[in-house]
C-alpha cells in the first residue's frame, strides 16, 4: 500500500475503534499528518487525560505512551513501535534514583517527564521542558534535586532562585547542537531570531534570542513578524512550522539532529496498531499510582498558569 491508501485505512480504522492518534512534533511527516493531535509532551500528557476515545495510538517514545498508559488508566494505549526508546531517559534507572535520593535525603526530586515510569514513581513531581521553572519555583525547597537532564537543569537554575542538583543527563540530539553551528547560521542571516530548546548546551542557549519547548516555538512561530527563525532542536519539528507559516522560513541549527527513535514509527506500524490492537502498553499498578501522583500535580501547575 502507498501512504494514500494507508492513511485511508488508517481513518477508518480509527473510527472502526473509536480511537485517537496523538503524535509527537518530532515525529516523521506523514504521521504528523494522520495525528488527531500534535504536540509537545506536556501537550500530549493532557490530551492523554482528557480524551474520550476508547483507544489511545501514541506515537512517540515509550515513556510518552506509559504516561497516556499512567493518566487515562481505563483507555488501551497502543505503541506502533514499542521500541521506540529514549536514550536520555535510559540515562537513570530507578536504583540509581533511588542511591541518590538517599545521599540527598532532605531534598525534593523533580523529574523530566523524559523518564521511565519507575522513576517517575520515585519523584515527587514531573515537569515538561514547557513548564520546569514553574514545577521548580512550586516548591518550598531551597534546593531541588532534578533529572534526567543536565541542560534543562541548568537552563531552569538560571531562571530560578533555587539551588538545582542536576543528574548527569542528556539528550544527544541537542546536546551536539554547537554554538558553531548557530554562529555560522546568524551570519547567514543576521535578520533572523535563533529559537533553541532548553534541552541545548548552555553554551547554545546563551546565544538563543528565545528558549522554547516545541509547543512554545509553534505558538512563537504563528506570532513573530521575523521571516527568518533559526530552529534549535530535532528537525521533526520543521514540517510543522512550515506547514503551518508557509510565508516564513526555519532553518535548522544542525541538519543532523534527528532523533533516530522518534523515527521509527511509520505509517504501516500506525495501521497495523489499530489494526491488529497491539503493542499495547502496560504500566504495573503499584507503579502506575505513585507515577500518576508526580505527573498529575505538574498538570495542576500548568493548568493554573
Amino acid at each position: 500500500m502507498n501512504k494514500s491508501q494507508l492513511k485511508k485505512k488508517i481513518e477508518k480504522l480509527k473510527k472502526k475503534r473509536n480511537a485517537v492518534i496523538l503524535a509527537h512534533n518530532y515525529q516523521r511527516k506523514e504521521v504528523q499528518d494522520v495525528a488527531d493531535y500534535l504536540g509537545d509532551s506536556l501537550g500530549l500528557s493532557i490530551k492523554a487525560s482528557q480524551t474520550d476515545k476508547d483507544v489511545i495510538v501514541f506515537c512517540g517514545v515509550y515513556f510518552m505512551a506509559e504516561t497516556a498508559a499512567i493518566l487515562a488508566p481505563d483507555k488501551t494505549v497502543l505503541i506502533p513501535e514499542e521500541n521506540a526508546g529514549c536514550p536520555m531517559a535510559d540515562m537513570i534507572k530507578k536504583e540509581q534514583l533511588e542511591k541518590w535520593k538517599k545521599e540527598n535525603p532532605d531534598n525534593k526530586v523533580v523529574c523530566y517527564v523524559n523518564s521511565t515510569a519507575d522513576v517517575k514513581a520515585g519523584c515527587d513531581i514531573c515537569c515538561t521542558s514547557s513548564n520546569a521553572v514553574e514545577v521548580v519555583d512550586s516548591l518550598k525547597d531551597e534546593a531541588v534535586m532534578f533529572a534526567p537532564d543536565k541542560n534543562l537543569a541548568s537552563y531552569v537554575a538560571q531562571q530560578s532562585d533555587k539551588n538545582i542538583i542536576p543528574w548527569e543527563g542528556y539528550c544527544y540530539v541537542h546536546h551536539e547542537i554547537t554554538p558553531q553551528e548557530i554562529l555560522k547560521l546568524k551570519k547567514a542571516y543576521p535578520n533572523s531570531e535563533v529559537w533553541v530548546h532548553p534541552e541545548c548546551s548552555p553554551e547554545v542557549t546563551e546565544l538563543a534570542d528565545k528558549v522554547f519547548s516545541t509547543g512554545k516555538m509553534v505558538e512563537e512561530a504563528r506570532r513573530t513578524d521575523k521571516k527568518d527563525i533559526i530552529i534549535g532542536t530535532e528537525t521533526g519539528i520543521i514540517n510543522r512550522l512550515k506547514k503551518e507559516n508557509p510565508e516564513k522560513n526555519f532553518h535548522p541549527a544542525r541538519k543532523q539532529a534527528v532523533c533516530q527513535d522518534m523515527k521509527k514509527t511509520t505509517l504501516k506500524k500506525v495501521y497495523q496498531a489499530l489494526k491488529n490492537m497491539e503493542k499495547k502498553v502496560v504500566v504495573p499498578e503499584e507503579v502506575k499510582d505513585k507515577a500518576k501522583k508526580a505527573i498529575e500535580k505538574m498538570i495542576e501547575i500548568s493548568s493554573s498558569d
